[in-house]
């Protein structure tokens, strides 16, 4: 068994597209993504030319046993001073190679270039064997953020603006600035959302479901007040919760008839100005994203949010939303286990 560590800069073509064929395959068996939306866009992006480099990029880890890749991890650059400083990583093990002791050799690969920060890993689904490995490796579970999902056909109410705030969309090449701007003032105490900057922005809008349309844009003022940022999956690519065309399989991304989920529309991101809490504007723009989903067709939306968010959870269950999923996020201090 060999561990080799390299350099993210430094992944070949080759490497990246093994670590995204290991991904595919933990999802198969799990029926859970075991990498996050970021991790996943730096092994897409972050190795070519466009649209740049991350100025801040993390480390890749791999994991070749008899000369084939049997586990990836990522760890992330270490977060500024903030409510959860440290490193935050995520690491998969290959289906075929697990109950090996493979996955607690990366978590302690990972823990040692921490290099004295705390370390976090999540573990989307919270699946028994991620729970067991934390528990095994010295891990505590101290966060939880929740996928919710509500039918879209069940009635909706009509997107009220307060006064004096107006709609419009998203203009790619115009907006970023201002919007970046915003983004950090909503989410100052979100210890990954209120870090994006241009780069992190810049890969979504390569992305094929990236539609300015469905990214909307409140004012006041003729400034950036409250934004609420849609997302489309496409057909078979979100996975491990019932809809009403019938229960999924476990490890198959599709339905109980092998088809392949259909598509679902997504919260991604809503975020409103400090200033503007309270006013209802956050009620507002999600609604408006909602009747924009629904009138594309889509059956189902879903979104994410932290489970000790309490007001947002409020809303969203007040406008029909549900909890169908947990991802859990464990830490390590240094020094411990």
């Amino acid at each position: 068994m060999t561990l080799q560590q390299i350099a993210s800069a430094g992944l070949s073509p080759a490497q990246v597209a093994g670590a995204l064929a290991l991904a595919q395959a933990a999802r198969r068996a799990d029926g859970v993504a075991p990498l996050s939306e970021p991790v996943l866009l730096h092994l897409r992006y972050d190795g070519s030319a466009s649209p740049g480099p991350d100025p801040e990029p993390g480390r890749d880890f791999l994991l070749t046993v008899d000369g084939e890749i049997a586990g990836y991890a990522y760890l992330g650059p270490p977060a500024p001073a903030g409510p959860e400083p440290g490193v935050s990583g995520e690491l998969v093990i290959h289906p075929a190679r697990r109950r090996q002791g493979l996955g607690r050799v990366m978590a302690g690969e990972l823990a040692a270039a921490a290099d004295g920060h705390t370390l976090r890993l999540w573990a989307h689904g919270d699946l028994p064997a991620a729970a067991g490995l934390a528990r095994a490796a010295g891990f505590e579970r101290f966060r939880a953020l929740w996928q919710m999902r509500r039918p879209l056909q069940a009635p909706l109410d009509q997107a009220v603006l307060p006064a004096g705030r107006t709609l419009r969309t998203f203009v790619p090449g115009q907006d970023e600035p201002q919007w970046l701007s915003l983004n950090g003032r909503a989410f100052a105490k979100h210890p990954e959302q209120g870090a994006w900057t241009r780069h992190d922005l810049e890969l979504r809008e390569r992305e094929p479901w990236f539609d300015p349309a469905g990214f909307f844009i409140a004012e006041a003022g003729g400034q950036m007040a409250g934004f609420h940022w849609t997302k489309v999956h496409p057909p078979g690519e979100q996975e491990g919760s019932p809809d009403p065309g019938g229960p999924e399989e476990p490890g198959d991304p599709g339905g109980a008839d092998g088809r392949p989920s259909p598509a679902i529309g997504e919260v991604y991101v809503v975020g409103v100005d400090p200033a503007e809490q309270g006013s209802g504007l956050g009620r507002a723009l999600t609604l408006a994203g909602l009747h924009y989903l629904r009138d594309l067709g889509l059956a189902q939306v879903m979104l994410y949010v932290d489970e000790d968010n309490v007001p947002a959870i409020r809303m969203y269950e007040a406008l029909g939303f549900t909890r169908v999923r947990t991802d859990a996020m464990y830490r390590k201090q240094p020094g411990t286990g």
